[in-house]
This record gives structure tokens, C-alpha cells and sequence, in this order.
């Protein structure tokens, strides 16, 4: 017996881009609901829970930054959906905004549907490769100092502060974390997160560990969790308050 499909959302304007996307991706194991805007969609969030949201970045009325936000402050497994935002091709402001807002990953329009589908895989892989891996961890809650990562649970502590972060950003700091100590590259983390490759002059992997930063340290300014080595990289520190 076939397994159900995945159910994914879509919020996007544009009803023939929708309609190919939702045929294609149909095709491929994966039932896609569409709301042609904001508002809609964060209606259909809560009636499909899906997995995964594509949020197109430009519509009118509440735009995809502000459902993207509005989405990331709901309580519990959907304010951690993964989100992966279409944007405007060649303007990586809006890219650098969506992803400090809390998108885990991006694509340009327009774009293949082969590689939205790519992108949808990676991330849902990345997640359920965490959910198997973890069921064979003896000790599944890293700690440093106060600060806590459930690697089960998916969740993050300092003290008895919870932090607030998207799944990608999640898998980024266990990432480092299980290799505390070592300098990493930015390839480096991405790789071991099995995301996409970095394109040239990409600093998107600096905009999510600046939001890390900003959860999981007492002043992001002057980070002790998370330090950055000049023209190599970043080393998660072993020794931590």
C-alpha cells in the first residue's frame, strides 16, 4: 500500500504559476494546497498542517515577509514550519529580509519546477534525517554550559529561556554543535547540513547564524557561543557559561 501523499502549501498570487506547481510537485508524491494570498494562507495553514509552506514573497495585501513573520510567531509545531520563499530574481535584499525574518531557503523567480521540487526535498530530508538519526542517539540533549539543545525534541534553552528557531536553523546549530571546537567553513556547515550548495558571493549561511546568534547569545554583538574566524569560518565553542 502507497504511502499518503505529503501535504505542502502554497501561497501565491499567480494562479497558472500555482497550478503548474501544484501539478508538478502532485506528480512527485506531494499534495499541494493553494491560497492565492496572505490571509488566505495562514487560514490554510491551520486547516492542511503541512509540512512545508512555499511562500511567494511579492502579493498584494499582506505581503510574503508578514505572513512569513506571522507564521514563525504561532505557537508550537507550525511556528516552525519550514518555509521556502520565492523572491524576486537578482534582488538579494529581499533573499537577506526573508531569511532573517525566518525562511529557511529561497528561489528566485522564475524558476524550473524541478528545482523547487529539489529544494523541497532537501529540506524535508534534512528533517526527517534528523527524526531517524536521533532515535539511535544515546544522548540526545547537548549541553554547553546553559546552554541546551534537544536534538529529539527540536527545541533550545538557555537556562530556562526557550529560543525561537526555524528548522533549518536548528539543524545548522546541532551541526556545529556536534562538531564543537572545529573550524568550519561555510561549505562545511552546509554540507553537513546536506543543504543546497552555496552560490558565489551567497552569504545567507552569515544571515542564519546572525539569528542564532541573536537566540542563543547574551549579546550578539560580542558572541561567545557561536565565533567567527576571519576568512575561514565559524567554531562553536566547546567551553561555554
Amino acid at each position: 500500500m502507497s504511502s499518503a501523499p505529503s501535504p505542502l502549501l502554497m501561497i501565491e498570487d499567480d494562479s497558472r504559476l500555482a497550478q503548474m506547481v501544484v501539478e508538478y510537485l502532485g506528480q512527485s508524491g506531494f499534495a499541494v494546497t493553494h491560497a492565492a494570498d496572505g490571509e488566505q494562507g495562514l487560514e490554510q495553514l491551520q486547516l492542511v498542517m503541512p509540512e512545508l509552506v512555499v511562500l511567494d514573497l511579492m502579493m498584494p495585501g499582506i505581503d510574503g515577509l508578514e505572513v512569513c513573520r506571522r507564521i514563525r510567531a504561532l505557537p508550537g509545531s507550525l511556528g516552525r514550519v519550514p518555509v521556502i520563499m520565492l523572491t524576486a530574481k537578482g534582488d538579494p535584499m529581499d533573499r537577506i529580509i526573508g531569511l532573517e525574518l525566518g525562511a529557511d531557503d529561497y528561489l528566485p523567480k522564475p524558476f524550473e519546477p524541478r528545482e523547487l521540487l529539489a529544494r523541497v526535498r532537501a529540506v524535508l530530508r534534512r528533517r526527517g534525517e534528523v527524526r531517524s538519526t536521533s532515535v539511535s542517539r544515546s544522548t540526545p540533549v547537548l549541553r554547553f554550559g546553559s546552554l541546551e539543545i534537544d536534538r529529539d525534541a527540536r527545541t533550545v534553552q538557555v537556562g530556562e529561556q526557550g529560543c525561537e528557531l526555524t528548522s533549518y536553523q536548528f539543524d545548522l546549530l546541532v551541526a556545529m554543535a556536534e562538531r564543537a571546537g572545529r573550524v568550519l567553513t561555510r561549505d562545511q556547515i552546509m554540507e553537513a547540513v546536506r543543504g543546497r550548495e552555496l552560490e558565489a558571493f551567497d552569504r545567507s549561511i552569515d544571515v542564519h547564524i546572525g539569528r542564532i546568534r541573536n537566540a542563543i547569545e547574551a549579546d550578539s554583538k560580542e558572541p561567545k557561543r557561536i565565533l567567527t574566524v576571519r576568512g575561514v569560518g565559524y567554531v562553536f565553542a566547546k567551553q561555554q557559561d
